[in-house]
C-alpha cells in the first residue's frame, strides 16, 4: 500500500469456543467474541465507526442482527460473502478504511452456524456443472490428492500424518472443536468419505464467532500494550481456465501468495507461524507448496522433518486449524487472525510459537466449475 496511507493494527481480539451450538442464534453466538474483543482493545460500542461482517450462509444482514445484539447499530455495516473467504475479506475492507482515514476504530465479525443445515456436505449452486453432476468438495479434493499421490509419490500415511499433527496442536487449544489427538492407523480406520480421504481427514462441521477491532497503529498502544500490524492484504479471484487444469497447483494461492510477498518484501522464509486453509488433508500439503514454504512435491517431508509442527521452523495451524479447531465458514478467516495475533503477542500457552514476530492467515473459498477457487484472501502481521 502507498506510503499515503495510515498503518494499520490490531488492538483487540475475541473468539468463541467452536462446535454445535444448536441452541443459540447468529447474533447470541457472536455476541461473547465481539464483546470480548472490544474489551480487550478498550474501546467501547460507541467508539466503533463501522462493522465489517463475513458470513457465508447465515442469513441476511448478520452485521446488523450482531450489531443489534451488541449495542452498536446505527453505524455503516457491510456485510461480506466470499464463501470461505468472506471474514478474511470483511478483514481487508476493514484495513483499506482505517489506512485511507475513513475511520479509526472498526469491528471485524465473522460469524457461520452450520448447524442449521441439518449435516452433510454444503450446498452448493445447482446452476453449477460440476455441482449438478455431482461434484461436492470431499469428492474435489479426494481427486487433488490421487493425482499427487500419482504424481509425486505421497502415501496415505502422509495424508494421514496432517490430520494427526492438525490433532495433536488442537489438543492444546481450549476454543478448538476437537480436542482429542489422534494416530495415523485410528485416522486411516476412520469411514471413508472420497477415497483416499477417510472421516478424519475432513474438517469437521460447526458453528462459530470471531472478532477484532483495528485502529490506526499510532493510536494503537493507547488501547492494548502489545499491539500487532498489519504489514499487508492481499485478495485475489480465481482465473477462469476451462479444460485441463493442473490439480496439484492451487493457482490462487500461488498467485496472490507471490503478489502479497511482493507488495510487502515479506518472503516465506520470514514466516514465523501460519495459520492456512486445511480444509482437507491434502490441502495442507498443496498449500505448504502454493505459499513458498518447500519446492513443489517435498511437502510431505516439511511435514515428516517436524518443520510445521510447534517447535520447528514455521508451525503451520498451531490452533489445530481447520482440522481440528472446525470450520464454521464465515467465521473461519478471522479465527486464523485472531490465533496469529495473539501467537505474535506470546498468548497462546502450550501451543505458542517461540519468539513469532511475522505470521500469515491464509483462506480459500468457493470451488466452483473453471475456477482453482473463486477467492483467496493472506494476511500478513507483524510485531
Amino acid at each position: 500500500m502507498s506510503n499515503n496511507f495510515r498503518s494499520v493494527s490490531v488492538v483487540g481480539t475475541g473468539i468463541v469456543k467452536f462446535g454445535k451450538h444448536r441452541e443459540l442464534t447468529v447474533p447470541e453466538l457472536a455476541r461473547p467474541a465481539v464483546m470480548n474483543a472490544l474489551r480487550e482493545a478498550q474501546v467501547s460500542q460507541k467508539d466503533i465507526q463501522a462493522i465489517y461482517s463475513g458470513a457465508a450462509i447465515s442469513g441476511w444482514m448478520a452485521g446488523q442482527r450482531v450489531a443489534r445484539e451488541t449495542g452498536m447499530s446505527g453505524v455503516p455495516i457491510i456485510n461480506c460473502e466470499n464463501a470461505c473467504s468472506s471474514s478474511a475479506t470483511a478483514f481487508r475492507e476493514a484495513w483499506i478504511a482505517v489506512a485511507c482515514g475513513m475511520a479509526d476504530y472498526v469491528l471485524v465479525l465473522g460469524v457461520e452456524q452450520l448447524t442449521r443445515l441439518g449435516g452433510g456436505t454444503l450446498p452448493l449452486d445447482q446452476e453449477d456443472i460440476e455441482v449438478s453432476n455431482g461434484m461436492v468438495m470431499p469428492g474435489l479434493y479426494a481427486m487433488r490428492a490421487q493425482r499427487y499421490m500419482n504424481d509425486f509419490g505421497a502415501t496415505v500415511e502422509d495424508l494421514a500424518s496432517v490430520a494427526v499433527k492438525a490433532r495433536r496442536h488442537g489438543s492444546l487449544n481450549p476454543d478448538a472443536q476437537i480436542c482429542t489427538e489422534t494416530t495415523v492407523e485410528e485416522v486411516l480406520g476412520s469411514r471413508r468419505i472420497a477415497d483416499p480421504l477417510t472421516l478424519l481427514q475432513c474438517c469437521p462441521t460447526g458453528d462459530g464467532a470471531a472478532a477484532l477491532v483495528l485502529c490506526p497503529t499510532d493510536r494503537a498502544p493507547k488501547h492494548n500494550s502489545k499491539p500487532i500490524k498489519v504489514l499487508g492484504s492481499h485478495l485475489a479471484s480465481g482465473k477462469y481456465i476451462p479444460g485441463f487444469r493442473d490439480m496439484t497447483i492451487p493457482e490462487i494461492t500461488v498467485r496472490c501468495s507471490r503478489e502479497l510477498y511482493e507488495e510487502t518484501g515479506v518472503g516465506p522464509e520470514d514466516l514465523d507461524v501460519v495459520e492456512c486453509h486445511d480444509a482437507f488433508t491434502i490441502a495442507e500439503l498443496l498449500y505448504y507448496e502454493a505459499l513458498g514454504l518447500c519446492e513443489r512435491g517435498d511437502a510431505p517431508k516439511l511435514l515428516h522433518d517436524g518443520t510445521t509442527s510447534l517447535g520447528g521452523r514455521v508451525p503451520v495451524n498451531p490452533s489445530g486449524g481447520l482440522l481440528s479447531k472446525g470450520h464454521p465458514v464465515g467465521a473461519s478467516g478471522a479465527a486464523q487472525m485472531v490465533e496469529i495475533v495473539r501467537q505474535l503477542q506470546g498468548r497462546c500457552g502450550q501451543r505458542q510459537v517461540a519468539d513469532a514476530k511475522i505470521g500469515l492467515t491464509h483462506v480459500t473459498g468457493g470451488g466452483t466449475y473453471g475456477f482453482d477457487h473463486g477467492a483467496c484472501a493472506i494476511h500478513l502481521f507483524g510485531r
